[in-house]
């Protein structure tokens, strides 16, 4: 479980893929600033809002395995050495709930449709797949790319979120340009009271 609070953006250091299969089997590393003795082997890490297990680490790197679900389902088909992602340590007991309650399941993809400076913010519009349109909701809590953002207005599969400069600056969303693909994982509460709701129906 995870806060959608941005602890690190790390950097790719190598993506090794496997021939077998449609994607075959991938394994990612990844340069950041955490330290690594504290990370056990096994951990669960959010990678761009995707939760991933280290299987390796060093010094100030670490390593975890791709499924071919992830990479088909969220942006990390087409990650490669250089990129910049945002990253997330679990939550323990102790911290300090400051985003909402993230699952690290990615939803789906979404795209950046449009960016604009309103007031010192930035402004994003993104679209949404239609099928997970119904749990973004206007002032609900959505997570793109592993950040927790509160939702300004919806219209149809579209929606607008605000940042500040700070967290354009500690996360890869403020580098982020109009056809840009990203990670979208709707409010947990949104996704219980849909299945909730399609119970009733049957």
């Amino acid at each position: 479980m995870f806060t959608g609070i941005i602890t690190d953006m790390g950097v790719i250091k190598s993506v090794t893929r496997e021939t077998g299969g449609e994607w075959g089997d991938t394994r990612m590393e990844v340069i950041c600033r955490y330290d690594t003795s504290s990370i056990d082997i096994g951990a669960s890490i959010s990678h761009a809002g995707a939760c991933m297990t280290v299987t390796e680490k060093g010094k100030d790197w670490y390593a975890f395995d791709v499924s071919d679900e992830s990479l088909s389902k969220t942006t990390m088909g087409d990650w490669k050495a250089g990129r910049k992602v945002n990253l997330e340590r679990a939550l323990t007991g102790a911290d300090e709930l400051g985003g909402h309650l993230v699952t690290g399941h990615v939803d789906g993809v979404g795209a950046l449709v449009s960016r604009k400076e309103i007031a010192g913010s930035l402004n994003l519009r993104f679209q949404a797949p239609k099928d997970i349109a119904f749990g973004i909701a206007p002032k609900g809590s959505i997570t793109i790319d592993g950040v927790s953002l509160t939702v300004n207005t919806v219209q149809g599969p579209e929606f607008e979120v605000n940042i500040i400069p700070h967290t354009a600056e500690v996360t890869t969303l403020g580098k982020l340009q109009p056809g840009d693909q990203v990670n979208l994982e709707i409010d947990l509460i949104a996704r219980y009271v849909a299945r909730y709701l399609e119970h009733m129906k049957a």
